[in-house]
């Protein structure tokens, strides 16, 4: 399956191991990510779509900055999701 953008993920493998991202699209087998700070959404990670676990999640991330994407996950690891 593949995730659509602004679906919330847990990257499983990799250095980015443990740690959330947004979907902010998807090619072939590989959706690209964004945190706001390490990955910004003008420089997403491209990542491989076994490595990563689906949140039930989704956000609307049109408008959105890096800024506010960081606060919001800021605000959903801690919430205990």
């Amino acid at each position: 399956m593949v995730p659509e953008q602004g679906r919330v993920v847990l990257c499983i493998a990799g250095k980015e191991k443990g740690s959330f991202y947004v979907v902010t699209g998807s090619e072939a087998g590989f959706v690209f990510l964004a945190d706001g700070k390490h990955r910004t959404l003008d420089k997403p990670k491209r990542k491989n779509i076994r490595h990563i676990r689906l949140t039930d999640t989704v956000w609307d991330i049109a408008g959105l900055t890096d800024r506010m994407l960081r606060r919001q996950l800021c605000e959903y690891t801690q919430g205990g999701n």
